[in-house]
């Protein structure tokens, strides 16, 4: 059986088992015709593209994913001859979108762009409409972004060891703003109180945005929030910058030290940008999907721009992406079961 037609049966199995038996009726059928035409000679997947494909971006338009989606997706038009048309589909913290390319057939003409939110639903919500391993293949992660602690300057501390000890020696005292809850913000402000032992409250916010603006008002005296919304204000003076979740220094802020420089290890917390294919999709095209973001992110153009939204590019494999997925969803689900946090 051609790779096409083993993709096809792939994911009618999977359909199957979610009761989606009227999709399944119709892979099956699509797979018999597959295997018909490359018996006859005829190779389904030799030219890739030779039509649109779409794009889903489980989040809203001019948001952090959206906007690395469409460099992407530009780019990939650029290259292909065809229109890469991103199409966002929000709602639930990503699972709307995602739900909607598990349904789209394995043939290279969808292609899932996701957050981290992809690696912290299954621990943040009872129920979601994928697996995370099963349901997709993994691409590469594209980009990532790490988060930021920062303080307003009114807050007498110079450095995370600082602010550590004033936690601890005014119990409930401080409160970090976080974008909102599950966010890898909030979840690596969780795992600083959890493994410091300080007493900080949370305060989950609708969005980097407002809890930027908390900070900025002193109406919450830290912030834990990506770095492209936060990075202006800290080069005006107007938030001081303590440390960043990457496990290197990032270009945007290049005298702001790790967590690990500053003397807590195991505290990364970036904010990937991954793309995925529906699982089943020929090998053939996944290489060919993958070879051409590599190509296009290493690009100077594409640097500069990913540059300045405040993400860092990284081009992973495949193999490398889906270990990736593995690792993160292990280590944010230890800590969302730890502090108890669930999705509303």
């Amino acid at each position: 059986m051609c790779a096409t037609a083993s993709g096809y049966v792939a994911r009618a199995i999977a359909l199957f088992r979610t009761g989606n038996y009227k999709v399944y009726k119709l892979l099956v059928l699509i797979a018999l015709i597959a295997a018909a035409t490359a018996g006859s000679g005829v190779a389904a997947d030799t030219a890739y593209p030779t039509r649109p494909v779409r794009m889903i971006v489980p989040f809203a338009p001019g948001g952090p994913t959206d906007v690395i989606a469409r460099v992407i997706a530009q780019k990939l038009s650029e290259s292909w001859s065809h229109q890469v048309v991103v199409d966002n589909r929000t709602g639930a913290g990503g699972n709307i979108g995602i739900g909607l390319a598990t349904s789209a057939l394995p043939d290279g003409y969808t292609i899932l762009v996701v957050s981290s939110s992809y690696v912290v639903n299954p621990s943040l919500y009872a129920r979601i409409p994928y697996d995370p391993f099963k349901s997709f293949t993994p691409v590469t992660n594209a980009a990532a972004s790490p988060n930021v602690f920062t303080v307003h300057p009114s807050v007498p501390a110079k450095t995370m060891q600082d602010l550590v000890g004033l936690a601890k020696s005014n119990p409930k005292k401080y409160n970090v703003a976080t974008p909102g809850v599950g966010t890898t913000p909030d979840l690596g402000a969780e795992l600083l109180k959890m493994t410091t032992h300080a007493d900080i409250v949370r305060v989950p916010f609708g969005g980097a945005g407002p809890a930027v603006a908390a900070v900025l008002g002193n109406q919450v005296q830290i912030g834990c929030t990506a770095l492209p919304p936060t990075t202006p204000h800290i080069q005006a003076g107007r938030l001081r910058a303590l440390a960043v979740t990457g496990a290197k220094r990032t270009p945007a802020l290049p005298d702001v030290p790790t967590m690990a420089e500053a003397g807590f290890k195991g505290q990364e917390a970036d904010t990937l940008q991954g793309v995925l294919l529906p699982a089943g999709t020929p090998k053939a095209i996944v290489t060919k999907i993958h070879g051409d973001i590599v190509h296009l992110l290493a690009q100077p153009d594409v640097k500069e721009r990913v540059a300045g939204l405040g993400f860092d590019i990284v081009a992973s494999t495949p193999e490398q992406f889906g270990a990736q997925i593995k690792t993160e969803i292990e280590k944010w689900g230890k800590v969302i079961r730890a502090a108890g946090i669930k999705a509303d």
